[in-house]
């Protein structure tokens, strides 16, 4: 069983010098709302901050023609419902040709996400008509002279059958082979895994159990993966490190990750413990440090990690527990719900943005690891695999 680990830590440590470099931090821009500002607003808004880049859930043509002519680059969605569709290449070709053609390259399209954790969607039919789905839109891509759209699909943390600890990571049996046809898409043609990793499920959970501070990217002593020996102060980039593995055991070493979903609510209800102001605030905080520090997860130290931070608004129409119309880092009326320290983004130099954004979350010291955090970690982990899913 070490010598399975270790084989799978040097094939991704050698794969990790061949992965092109990303240094950016993305936002998403969801409108499941009744009182958003417009998108030209919204536009000022991410240029004001000096964000480039964004991700929508539709291909809503407002924003594309909003977006046009500015520097944003922008992620599309193609709705679940549609992938039966969309499976068919004529379909397909129609699709892109009436929602991407007429707005690219004067909007900044760069991904396609097809689909919204399907692996895990309830409808296991949608299965079935994923991937066929994103290699005919793929293939209409190519079709129509555009080949700088990257066609991709989120997951759900809930792929894996095991995530901890991350050199153990897995993906469920019932999806290996749907897993396996879709990896093989994105290392063909290089496109991104995209993961939503939000590590405030596991918190509100098993709040006795999980250490608030490891979930935080607060100081901590952090853990120990028993058989790589890399050292996790963060419960997000053990997620990220595990998908790695559980694609490495499925043969692809090569295949960028990068995190389409993550970030903490900031109201919830009386039992939705964590989802407070300070506890979100934290966060989003702490991980933006991370992304202007440069920063790559323990088994890929020298590739920094694309996030996407959920999200831009609040959303008072979303469906749900209290918590899922409290994500956003601004209000409506593009005041702050709490103040991360973004707007140090827009600034003369990212020094002066990280000199604003230094918080209480420095790295942990190399310290031997807490047996007891191992231990409850291990428990949680292992058997939670239920995550709350991100509607439209």
């Amino acid at each position: 069983m070490a010598m399975v680990h270790f084989f799978l830590l040097f094939s991704l440590a050698f794969s990790d010098g061949v992965l092109q470099r990303v240094a950016s931090l993305g936002i998403n821009y969801g409108q499941v709302a009744n009182n958003l500002p417009a998108p030209e607003q919204v536009l000022e808004l991410l240029t004001s901050l000096k964000l480039t880049k964004a991700r929508i859930y539709d291909t809503n043509p407002q924003v594309l023609k909003a977006f046009a002519h500015s520097n944003v680059e922008l992620i599309v969605t193609v709705e679940n419902q549609m992938l039966p569709v969309l499976m068919d290449p004529q379909q397909a070709f129609q699709w892109v040709s009436t929602q991407i053609r007429p707005y690219y390259p004067a909007t900044r399209i760069t991904g396609i996400a097809v689909g919204n954790e399907v692996f895990t969607d309830d409808d296991t039919s949608l299965l079935a008509y994923l991937v066929p789905a994103i290699v005919s839109i793929h293939g209409a891509l190519v079709q129509l002279g555009i080949n700088n759209i990257q066609v991709s699909t989120p997951n759900s943390l809930a792929v894996l059958a095991q995530s901890f600890p991350p050199s153990a990571g897995s993906f469920k049996s019932e999806v290996s082979g749907a897993m396996s046809q879709y990896l093989q898409f994105l290392s063909s043609t290089k496109s991104p895994f995209w993961i939503n990793a939000y590590p405030y499920f596991a918190y509100k959970d098993d709040p006795n159990r999980v250490s608030l501070d490891y979930v935080l990217f607060n100081p901590n002593s952090g853990m120990i993966d028993p058989y790589t020996k890399l050292h996790y102060d963060n419960m997000l980039y053990a997620q990220v490190d595990a998908i790695i593995f559980a694609m490495a055991r499925l043969g692809y070493n090569g295949i960028e990750i990068r995190v389409s979903e993550t970030g903490w609510p900031s109201k919830g209800d009386p039992d939705e413990i964590g989802a407070t102001i300070e506890n979100a605030a934290a966060y989003n905080r702490n991980l933006l440090r991370r992304q202007l520090e440069n920063e790559g997860t323990p088994l890929r130290p020298n590739m920094r990690l694309e996030v996407y931070l959920f999200a831009l608004f609040n959303e008072d129409m979303k469906p749900g527990p209290t918590s899922e119309r409290n994500y956003g880092l601004y209000q409506p009326d593009c005041t702050m719900a709490y103040n991360v320290g973004l707007s140090a983004l827009s600034g003369s130099s990212a020094s002066s943005a990280s000199i604003s954004l230094t918080s209480s979350a420095t790295k942990a010291s190399n310290k031997d690891y807490d047996q007891s955090l191992v231990f409850w970690m291990f428990v949680y982990l292992l058997t939670f695999q239920v995550f709350m899913r991100r509607p439209f």
